[in-house]
């Protein structure tokens, strides 16, 4: 199996879980709480693995014990992270997340600034199966949609919220685009997730899909827009939900799968996750997803 080479973000997100989220100053007792490596690009890349495929991640991080820990932990996911770009004299990323009973969060990230510098090329993309970026490294994420576009293998762009100007400029390099509801009204103007998935199909050279949680996912095939409905679950903790979505929409296209299976995949993964505690750490197995959709 070649691998899916995940481009993006890389932060070590210390997670809280909450009985509810504070409406003032305090000390508040967590329910739980958990430390793990993500950011979207890396959790991507962590259940890419669990789903099945061979992944690899091309992100940014300091060189600070931070930055050990980080490449540490996403490799153990068996991860490829040779490609992880270590900046000397910058600090990792890193988020403090606040999360209710629900699953609604407040996330408090920090960047350096250093970590987002653009990167002169992209890596070699030979022996890599597809490439899948997000939006928090955007000028590592135009080098490798160009350079997979270029190459005739899956350029796959996670279009999350980012400022309008770095959706525009990110779009057009796609093959395939996967937006979450918000990002793809602010960059299309329209009021619904159905809209804005005919929009972006209409404007792009691409595959169009705008995913809206327990609505479900509007899709493009042929001309037309079709929708999947979210599987119903008791959700807890929607954090990194999106991330496995794309994995498994991911996973589905270098299969060769149609494209109805590969989103009613997609979507049973997040599901999944949404059942359980701890961001990617949630992400479930191929087989607890086939189970999943086998019931």
């Amino acid at each position: 199996m070649a691998p899916i080479l995940c481009v993006g973000a890389l932060t070590m997100d210390t997670i809280f879980r909450l009985d509810r989220l504070p409406d003032g100053p305090g000390k508040v007792i967590p329910l739980d709480a958990v430390e793990v490596a993500e950011g979207m690009a890396a959790a991507q890349a962590a259940s890419i693995v669990r789903l099945g495929e061979e992944a690899a991640l091309w992100a940014s991080a300091g060189d600070d014990a931070t930055g050990d820990r980080l490449v540490a932990q996403i490799s153990g996911e068996g991860v490829d992270c040779s490609r992880v770009r270590r900046v000397n004299g910058a600090r990792s990323g890193f988020s403090s997340i606040f999360m209710d009973r629900t699953g609604h969060t407040m996330i408090v990230p920090r960047y350096d600034p250093a970590l987002m510098a653009a990167p002169d090329a992209a890596p070699d993309l030979g022996g890599i199966a597809a490439v899948m970026t997000d939006v928090r490294w955007p000028g590592a994420a135009a080098l490798a949609l160009a350079a997979a576009r270029a190459a005739g293998m899956p350029a796959i762009l996670d279009a999350d919220m980012a400022a309008r100007e770095v959706l525009e400029s990110l779009l057009p390099l796609a093959t395939h685009v996967v937006a979450s509801e918000s990002a793809a009204k602010l960059v299309t103007g329209t009021d619904s997730a159905e809209a804005a998935a005919t929009s972006l199909a209409a404007k792009h050279d691409a595959f169009a899909a705008v995913t809206a949680g327990a609505e479900g996912c509007w899709w493009s095939e042929r001309g037309e827009i079709r929708h999947t409905p979210a599987p119903r679950i008791e959700s807890i903790d929607t954090l990194a939900a999106g991330d496995v979505f794309h994995a498994g929409f991911a996973v589905g296209l270098v299969e060769g799968w149609e494209m109805a299976r590969i989103i009613a995949f997609a979507s049973a993964s997040a599901a999944i996750k949404c059942t359980r505690f701890g961001g990617r750490l949630g992400a479930p197995t191929r087989a607890e997803v086939e189970a999943f959709l086998a019931r």
